[in-house]
């Protein structure tokens, strides 16, 4: 096989690219400021949930080295939005190899585990064969919320419900779920406004509620304070408010700082109702009931994160929500 020369063009679904002595490894987060955020992202930022490596070839095999790490690893091949095959890196392995793939040209990605760092070294082809990267040309949908974003559960990478209804709507994901660290921070907000954006979604309530982080006086402040700041540089992107999904042992008990799932899907959706009341006309409520409600409790094993099936049903409920068509660009 032939080694192809890449750089941070290959990489779709990161935010920034660290070029190291060893190759590249991607963050969802920019890696030149990390010590803005609390290090709890930072540790979130730096897996990998979302990101592909996206490339055109007429290769009937596709090899990707990856830096040794201490934990399983999956990767996913994907071809023209088509799941082809997942690979599982054990620990200590650093070759990934996909074969027996079409020998006509075709757009390929390698979906990188959701829930650890990778750092890619190389990526080889068939001798002859040709490969270049995948231009952005795709509406681009950010997605923010709790690991029920970030999707550690999924069934393998390219199978988490943010990626599932991007391949369905053709849009480019870029997934800032970060597992347990969705606290409707403004720097987050600031890391979202700067991006490139057609769609964005922000899920929101579940990790401020298990870690007491807002209260009653501060959570829908913030989730306005947020939006305020995304607006700044996307004043007519389609933004969608997400309330938290099922959750049983947190619908109606209150935590120490007296909320509850309840309270906060009614704090999200009057802090909606005030947005659009003062002009905003691209922000829609979307219930998180109505994505994953009570009758769905067989698939959240743990009663908060759901399974592999509980998040292709996600995916679906989701599909019929999300639009990249903003009232004001028709």
């Amino acid at each position: 096989m032939q080694t192809i020369e890449i750089n941070s063009a290959w990489f779709q679904g990161a935010v920034s690219i660290e070029t190291n002595e060893t190759g590249f490894r991607p963050w969802r987060l920019p890696h030149d400021q990390l010590n803005l955020f609390a290090s709890k992202v930072v540790e979130r930022a730096g897996e990998t949930a979302g990101i592909r490596l996206a490339f055109l070839t007429d290769s009937t095999s596709v090899e990707l080295q990856v830096t040794r790490s201490e934990q399983d690893r999956q990767f996913d091949i994907v071809i023209e939005d088509e799941w082809i095959a997942t690979e599982t890196l054990l620990a200590g392995d650093e070759h990934c190899l996909f074969t027996n793939l079409p020998g006509s040209m075709k757009r390929v990605e390698i979906y990188f585990t959701q829930n650890a760092a990778v750092n890619v070294k190389t990526l080889k082809v068939d001798v002859g064969a040709s490969a270049v990267p995948v231009p952005y040309n795709q509406p681009r949908w950010i997605t923010y919320g709790s690991s029920i974003t970030q999707c550690n559960t999924a069934e393998s990478p390219s199978q988490t419900w943010p990626a599932i209804v991007a391949r369905h709507k053709g849009w480019d994901l870029t997934c800032m779920g970060f597992a347990g660290q969705c606290h409707v921070e403004p720097l987050v907000a600031r890391v979202i406004r700067d991006l490139p954006a057609d769609i964005i979604s922000l899920c929101l309530g579940i990790n401020v509620m298990g870690g007491n982080t807002l209260n009653i006086r501060t959570f829908r402040s913030a989730i306005l304070g947020m939006v305020a700041i995304i607006r700044e540089k996307h004043p007519f992107t389609p933004l969608y408010l997400f309330s938290p999904i099922y959750c049983p042992h947190r619908e109606t008990d209150e935590n120490e700082v007296g909320m509850n799932l309840v309270i906060m899907r009614k704090e999200i959706l009057e802090a909606a109702n005030i947005l659009t009341s003062y002009g905003d006309s691209n922000l829609t409520y979307i219930d998180g009931l109505d994505i994953m409600g009570e009758a769905f409790i067989d698939f959240l094993p743990d009663q908060l994160h759901p399974n592999a099936e509980g998040y292709k049903i996600m995916a679906n409920h989701v599909l019929g929500k999300l639009s990249d068509r903003s009232h004001e660009n028709g």
